[in-house]
């Protein structure tokens, strides 16, 4: 495979992707979002023979979700893209306009990236998801998907290809690299001749890596250890019902709750009404003395459960003295992700936005809304949990850059 060919074909698409206009950007959405619901029957075939092969290997459940996919995602995946289209174009859009004193009109105006490249693992859903908020914001896209999806992959790669082609647009929008030679994998990290920023989607180990040895710009896209912090004067039948929500309905996404912190006043009454509730779905508690002496079957947590993300069944379980503990506990081993307060109290809430430090936090809400497309930017690209760039989920806007155009009359510097 050849990388560097790959890089040059990407510069020039590239190149022609931030000349269309906005209107052509959504007529090229539209014809991918026909053409993936049109073509369903082909991406589930592939995504069977992805299944297979992960269950053979013995893939655990919550990774064999996130690679699952069914009639309603492939639906999803084109809503998504028709979302991307009703959003707001944002190349070109002046952010600041100044004259100086020596008459020079400096404007900041916003700009596409150039080309991104994406590593992510299992999702192929990530494939059509990148590819859209990318080509809207005057983009092109290298994809590096995992093995394990790698049939699925292609089959989506081929669609959104043949559909920018019939629509008279650059196919090299979009390329995939479908080697899963890890040597192929490093060199791709080291492409910062024609890549402008390389984005990782999936597990600590993957973002790790692409972190520790990537030479072209990295947007750390975050693990998900969520936590909620149910606090004394919570309102329990919400306080269950978000935790619920956030731990089981879908335990194998960065959003899901992994982590519960309880106040210690409300610990018995919350235990005694979560751990029924949580019992259809088979939820492994593992907690600390206190909440061990309440449940006689709680598995006792260690350190290391506090940091984990499960994507799994588990969900580890802190008692807290108030509300100042609970954030000591959340910023030590969260991963800057999402946190949540169930809290009738303005103060504590209030303290727990300002000093929790994540990307997204919530008062009285899942955490399981931190995402691109409840947020209303459309599909998202990831959940950037660093602070250079772009933070939470990046939509369009996080995509792009700006460059600063000025006009004179003749000036020149004395």
């Amino acid at each position: 495979m050849d990388l560097m060919l790959m890089g040059e074909k990407a510069q020039t698409a590239g190149y022609q992707v931030q000349k269309l206009t906005a209107e052509e950007k959504n007529m090229g959405l539209g014809a991918v979002a026909d053409a993936l619901v049109n073509n369903a029957d082909a991406i589930l075939a592939a995504n069977d023979k992805d299944i297979i092969k992960a269950k053979e290997s013995g893939m655990h459940e919550g990774l064999v979700d996130r690679l699952r996919l069914n009639g309603n995602r492939i639906k999803a995946m084109a809503e998504g893209l028709r979302e991307i289209i009703r959003l707001a174009d944002p190349i070109g859009e002046e952010l600041e306009s100044f004259i100086r004193p020596n008459g020079l009109h400096i404007r900041k105006r916003r700009v596409p990236l150039g080309v991104i490249g994406i590593i992510y693992e299992s999702r192929p859903n990530v494939t059509a998801d990148a590819f859209g908020l990318c080509f809207k914001a005057g983009n092109a896209v290298i994809l590096k998907g995992g093995s394990d999806a790698l049939a699925s992959n292609m089959e989506i790669t081929r669609i959104i290809r043949e559909a920018l082609a019939d629509a008279c647009i650059t196919p090299d929008a979009i390329q995939l690299i479908e080697s899963a030679d890890r040597s192929i994998t490093n060199a791709f990290m080291k492409l910062n001749r024609y890549v402008n920023v390389l984005i990782p989607r999936g597990g600590a180990g993957l973002i790790r890596a692409v972190v520790e040895n990537s030479t072209v710009p990295v947007i750390e896209t975050g693990t998900g250890n969520c936590h909620i912090f149910v606090d004394e004067s919570a309102r329990l039948d919400m306080a269950v019902a978000i935790i619920v929500n956030a731990k089981t309905q879908r335990i194998g996404v960065c959003n899901a709750c992994e982590s519960l912190v309880i106040h210690e006043k409300v610990l018995s009454e919350v235990l005694s009404r979560l751990a029924p509730a949580l019992a259809p779905y088979h939820v492994e508690l593992r907690g600390d003395e206190a909440v061990c002496q309440i449940l006689p079957g709680c598995v006792p947590a260690t350190d290391e459960d506090y940091g984990t993300e499960y994507l799994d069944y588990i969900l580890s379980v802190k008692a807290v003295a108030d509300t100042a503990e609970a954030i000591q506990h959340i910023n030590r081993y969260g991963t800057k992700h999402s946190e949540a307060i169930i809290t009738e109290d303005k103060a504590n809430a209030e303290q727990f936005m300002n000093e929790v430090d994540a990307a997204c936090v919530y008062v009285n809400a899942s955490t399981r809304y931190t995402d691109g497309f409840e947020f209303g930017f459309g599909a998202e690209i990831g959940i950037s949990t660093q602070k250079l760039h772009a933070r939470g989920p990046m939509g369009l806007k996080e995509l792009t850059s700006y460059k600063y155009t000025v006009a004179g009359t003749g000036q020149v510097r004395p």
